[in-house]
């Protein structure tokens, strides 16, 4: 049976606050577009503030009364996290929205995060959930906070090696991605559980963009290097046929999109692409691999994750 369209038009989001990873470029820069577009409070949490300043200056081209506020945010540096984290909530305002979407992508060698963790599952993963920890407070504040973590096709794939999560013995740059996107997807379900369970009133999701062109695909892959990688050649060169394989970050969104704003967006729920294989098309509910759906794991990552972080969540289980 041909799952249902869903409609990712956001409603009014006047007075609310959506704080936005990464969003001085691709999906992130596309979502906090349709976010101030609708009115809301966009706080474009991004590491580069030149790169930021550029990306708010395209947002208000589309949308001249968008309301933006750029924060320093690296996820590699958990002493950043924090940072912002205490500013925050110093602040006190409560967060109505968060999307946890800045990564990287496959990068050719083993790079660490300052913290010494694997620079994939350091950054996709282990900084969102640093992140959504110290915003907790300012998530429980406003009521019915919705978190949507983005994930990727690639999580079929994955799976979290518990063995060597930071990939010292072999890394493999593509296998790792695979890993943090699946991490990515198993906070966003184990967060929704335990919110549930404990009554934060939070409501947990996860989306992915399917097959969405960014300058990801060239920027992870070719880190370090002075050429491009044979992988961002390889994805250059499929680029020659969208619409056939690929989809623009306006399409790309709208999975996150609707679970981030969509009053009919389910927590514990993943969302993506209507199309073939979930690669392209209208937004969709997706389907959740195997990977993800062992709770004996999601709460294994979970326990890790804090042990890793020092950040703790509060009590649930």
């Amino acid at each position: 049976m041909a799952r249902q369209e869903l409609d990712a038009t956001p409603p009014d989001l006047s007075g609310k606050l959506a704080v936005v990873t990464g969003s001085n470029s691709g999906l992130g820069l596309g979502l906090a577009t349709r976010l101030a577009a609708a009115g809301a409070d966009v706080m474009m949490a991004i590491r580069n503030q030149a790169k930021g300043e550029t990306a708010a200056s395209q947002i208000r081209a589309k949308v001249p009364d968008a309301k933006l506020t750029l924060k320093h945010l690296d996820l590699a540096s958990l002493a950043s996290v924090a940072a912002l984290g205490e500013e925050l909530n110093a602040e006190g305002r409560p967060i109505d929205i968060l999307i946890n979407n800045a990564g990287i992508m496959q990068p050719p060698q083993r790079e660490a995060t300052a913290d010494g963790f694997e620079m994939q599952f350091g950054c996709n993963h282990l900084g969102h959930f640093a992140l959504t920890g110290h915003l907790m407070p300012l998530l429980r504040a406003a009521g019915t906070a919705r978190v949507t973590s983005l994930s990727s096709v690639a999580a079929r794939f994955g799976g979290v090696n518990f063995d060597d999560p930071q990939w010292e013995k072999s890394y493999n740059a593509t296998r790792a991605y695979n890993q943090s996107k699946s991490a990515t997807l198993m906070f966003a379900l184990e967060l929704d559980r335990r919110s549930r369970k404990a009554g934060w009133g939070i409501v947990s999701n996860a989306a992915h963009p399917g097959l969405t062109k960014t300058n990801l695909q060239i920027s992870g892959p070719s880190s370090g290097q002075q050429k491009p990688t044979m992988l961002a050649r390889f994805y250059q060169f499929t680029w020659q046929f969208t619409p056939f394989m690929w989809q623009d970050v306006d399409h790309g969104i709208l999975p996150a999109l609707y679970a981030a704003t969509s009053p009919q967006a389910d927590g514990g729920a993943y969302y993506g692409p209507r199309g073939l294989g979930e690669l392209k098309g209208p937004a969709t509910h997706a389907s959740i691999p195997p990977s993800a759906r062992s709770d004996t794991d999601n709460r294994r990552l979970w326990d890790m994750s804090e042990q890793f972080t020092g950040v703790r969540y509060p009590a649930s289980d």
